[in-house]
This record gives structure tokens, sequence and C-alpha cells, in this order.
């Protein structure tokens, strides 16, 4: 799977580690920054992942920041984006079935790096449910009109 990943300062570490796990599990990941942890601003590294996965450069996309909260809120302002904030593997899985979520936002303060590997795992696993669920997805689409 081609991923697009992105951190601002605060989830730079684990972004680099997640980075490397991914690609260790035959992923092709495009990093898309920040490269130290010099303060940056999220939502320009939130656009471009969230550009990657729209215009269908990568199939998904992770973006890491201190909550994953700001970093989410950024990339849902995308047309095509889905991107949900996640802290468990349990709402990586449903995240997936449910709402069909193409982006994943991390807290790179709050969660540590093996839970944040476990989240990564199920979100790229987990198939889109369908069936009810399409239907839910598109009434969100359309809220993009």
């Amino acid at each position: 799977m081609r991923i697009s990943i992105a951190s601002d300062h605060g989830g730079f570490h684990q972004k680099q580690a997640l980075a490397r796990h991914l690609e260790s599990m035959g992923h092709t990941v495009l990093d898309r920054g920040c490269d130290s942890e010099d303060s940056v601003d999220y939502p320009d590294y939130a656009e471009i992942v969230g550009e990657d996965v729209a215009v269908k450069e990568a199939e998904r996309g992770i973006l890491v920041c201190g909550t994953g909260i700001g970093m989410a809120i950024a990339a849902n302002k995308i047309r095509g984006v889905r991107a949900a904030n996640v802290t468990s593997v349990e709402f990586a899985q449903l995240a997936r079935e449910h709402n069909d979520a193409n982006v994943l936002t991390l807290s790179g303060r709050f969660v540590p790096l093996t839970t944040n590997t476990d989240i990564v795992e199920a979100f790229l696993t987990t198939p889109f449910a369908g069936d009810r669920h399409d239907r839910r997805v598109k009434k969100i689409q359309s809220l993009e009109q």
C-alpha cells in the first residue's frame, strides 16, 4: 500500500518510527515531513497528506502531532478526506469499518508508540464494511458539495 505520512514537531519521533515500521511491512511510504523537532505549523503537513490521499497519490494517510486533534481538523477540510483521530485499536477498526476513514491522526505525546503501531496496523488492515455504512459515508461526502 502507498501511504503518505507527516507530523509536526510534537509527533516527529513517532512519525519516524512509524514510517520505518511501515516500510518493514512492505508499504511504500511518502514521508512529507517535518524533518526535525523544530516548531512547525501542523496544518501545512495535514494539507500535504490530505491532498496526497484526495488525488490518489496515496491510498491512506497518517498524521502525528501532539494530540492528533489539530491534524484531524485540518485534514478534514480537504474534499475527499475522512480523517479520524484515534487513540485505540478498536476505534481504528471502527473508523475503517463504519466511516471508511482514509486518514489516521495520532497523538505523539499522549499515546505510546507501541499503541500507535497497533493502531496503524488495524487502520491499514481493516476493510470498510459497506452496506448501511456506505449510505452514511455517501451522506458525509454530500456535505462537501
